[in-house]
């Protein structure tokens, strides 16, 4: 609730000469870029834990079934996210990444110049320090939500800590992918490209917590990734890097190409329109070749895991599912669905998937 919702002189807006009145679009934007960039960051980690626990799940079961009781069944480990950076980007990212994912206090650390800053986090359990190494060398993702012009530092900082499989994340929109890969000497990198178009509509819900925001149809929507509602779309090269980095996730625990695609089947195209219910032989598969080019897909052995992916080069470059999603519309409406689904909305015919034309 904004208690300043109908005290016009206390607003904003009341300071500010009628001949600039134009410029306070620029508010709803930057409100729009900041929920944009919170919702695909939460959709992201949600499918990175639910991969994770469908992983140990699988484990599990394989560990069960050889039949020796002397057999210590794995331990499930929670995702582990660090935040470096404790401004008003960090702070919202760090809230919604609580409250939507959820992920525990006790999995969320954030590294910032002025720890004593965050003490809201701190009170719930949220390790909160001004070390950046220390940060990326216990985390499986980074988020970098620092200053353009603190960001050569902190890559000299923390490249050397960094794992070949902790991912790291930018929402530092100054600085490119070629750049970020130079900087960090790393390829397990995710940086999603906004643009804001004409027709900007302030839909974003000023008034509204990130997160009360995200609960709302309309907002949700708008950050679908194929949505250009609101005037602000996304690259879709993002959602191609985040198949492909859940592909290295299983890579990295070499797991068979074969049991790769069974469980991307089910952790992305498991949520189903009311056509596809009726029809499941319509719905999509993903096929090996959907990934890997037709040669090396017919000379990968069964047993093998897939390669390990360049992020970067994946949202630079066109990859094999870059054309499937660009030719199938069924595909694409199956994604928007599980990202609406993964936020706790489900699309009706009465509450119709947004547009999922050519991607942007």
């Amino acid at each position: 609730m904004d208690m300043l919702e109908d005290l016009k002189s206390l607003q904003f807006e009341s300071g500010i000469p009628e001949e600039d009145h134009i410029w306070l679009y620029l508010l709803g934007r930057s409100r729009g870029l900041i929920v944009e960039a919170c919702a695909h960051a939460t959709f992201f980690c949600k499918l990175l834990r639910n991969l994770r626990d469908l992983l140990h799940k699988n484990q599990t079961s394989r560990c069960l079934s050889s039949g020796s009781l002397n057999l210590a069944t794995p331990d499930k480990k929670e995702l582990k996210v660090g935040i470096i950076g404790g401004g008003h980007l960090g702070k919202q990212l760090a809230r919604t990444l609580m409250q939507l994912v959820p992920v525990p206090a006790e999995s969320l650390r954030i590294s910032t110049r002025r720890p004593e800053a965050l003490d809201e986090f701190q009170k719930l359990g949220v390790q909160c320090f001004y070390q950046n190494p220390h940060l990326v060398a216990w985390a499986d993702v980074i988020f970098l939500c620092c200053l353009p012009s603190q960001l050569p530092n902190i890559c000299v900082e923390i490249q050397t800590s960094l794992e070949k499989t902790c991912i790291v994340y930018s929402l530092v929109a100054a600085v490119p992918i070629p750049r970020l890969k130079l900087l960090l000497n790393h390829t397990n990198i995710l940086r999603p490209q906004y643009h804001c178009v004409e027709g900007f509509a302030n839909i974003w819900g000023s008034n509204k917590e990130v997160t009360a925001a995200l609960q709302d149809p309309m907002i949700l929507q708008a950050t679908c990734p194929y949505s250009s509602a609101g005037g602000i779309t996304l690259n879709i090269r993002w959602l191609e890097a985040v198949l492909y980095a859940a592909l290295n996730t299983c890579s990295a625990r070499d797991i068979a190409n074969p049991q790769v695609l069974l469980l991307l089947n089910e952790l992305l195209l498991s949520v189903h329109c009311e056509d596809c219910e009726k029809d499941t032989a319509s719905c999509p598969k993903f096929q090996l070749t959907d990934f890997v080019s037709k040669v090396y897909g017919e000379n990968l052995p069964p047993e093998r895991p897939f390669p390990w992916f360049d992020l970067t080069a994946v949202q630079l470059k066109e990859t094999p599912f870059s054309r499937r999603l660009s030719t199938s519309a069924v595909l694409r409406d199956h994604l928007t669905y599980l990202y609406c689904d993964s936020f706790g909305i489900s699309l009706t015919k009465e509450q119709p998937v947004v547009s999922t034309g050519a991607p942007s």
